[in-house]
């Protein structure tokens, strides 16, 4: 998987610059004081005052620091060298207490020994992951008993879809085995933005799937929820609303664009 690796850690070391510029992110808002994690996920995950939060795949640290913000002591983790850097320089520039580190999600136990009340992940995480069963153990690892599993993330099904299109039009098989080559345009905030790196690999992970390992690995399941509603316009008809979230028009949420889940170490 190296290969796979290398290519899109050299776009996510691009979309970061593209990402943390656009009006998407919302940079200068957040350093202003906004808080960047959305109602839904700051509701499900509870009061993080006091509590060690670890966040998997943290991009450049603004939702980190947004549950720094709200008290918690965090760890970031990404593999983007460019991602890392730029957070911990954010971390500094505004004075918020936080550990970045940069590692593959896969190596990270190497690199860290230690627990956390929670372990916490969203949007756009797991169709980067070429072995889910994996991730899901080595996040279960990281959660201490009593603490708790959280992600929020792109529903399975929002991936089969043409994005292209202006209606539901089916493109990808939704239990699709092998990797994905995914050719892009800027990025996901930025789909002007030039790139270097216009190829990635991508997987797709069934809820059937997601939801076994989740319990497989010694964590108790309090919820699974499902939305009609997503967190970037898979579509171009979609349109962002007052709760943050994309939707189509007039109100069509009739399929399920995001789900969360969360669970318990015994």
């Amino acid at each position: 998987m190296e290969e796979e690796f290398k290519m899109n850690r050299s776009l996510w070391d691009e979309w970061t610059d593209i990402n943390a510029r656009s009006k998407m992110y919302g940079m200068e808002a957040f350093k202003q004081g906004e808080n960047k994690l959305d109602a839904l996920i700051r509701s499900e995950v509870g009061d993080v005052a006091g509590k060690t939060l670890l966040h998997m795949q943290c991009h450049f640290g603004m939702d980190t620091l947004s549950w720094a913000r709200l008290g918690a002591r965090v760890t970031g983790v990404d593999f983007s060298p460019r991602a890392i850097e730029l957070a911990t320089s954010l971390s500094r520039e505004l004075e918020i207490p936080a550990r970045f580190l940069c590692s593959n999600i896969y190596d990270l136990p190497e690199l860290l020994d230690e627990q956390f009340d929670i372990v916490f992940a969203s949007y756009g995480v797991i169709n980067w992951l070429p072995d889910f069963p994996r991730w899901m153990e080595i996040a279960a690892r990281f959660v201490k008993p009593g603490g708790c599993f959280y992600l929020a993330e792109g529903h399975p099904i929002m991936w089969i879809f043409d994005e292209e299109a202006e209606s539901w039009t089916l493109k990808y098989p939704y239990f699709q085995k092998e990797f994905m080559v995914c050719e892009e345009q800027g990025s996901y905030a930025d789909r002007t933005a030039e790139l270097q790196t216009t190829s990635c690999y991508q997987w797709q992970h069934t809820l059937g799937e997601i939801v076994t390992e989740v319990c497989r690995n010694d964590l108790r399941l309090e919820f699974l929820h499902e939305f009609g509603r997503g967190f970037f316009p898979i579509m171009p008809t979609m349109r962002e609303e007052d709760d943050g979230f994309w939707h189509l028009p007039d109100g069509d949420d009739r399929l399920p664009l995001v789900f969360s889940i969360k669970a318990w170490k015994k």
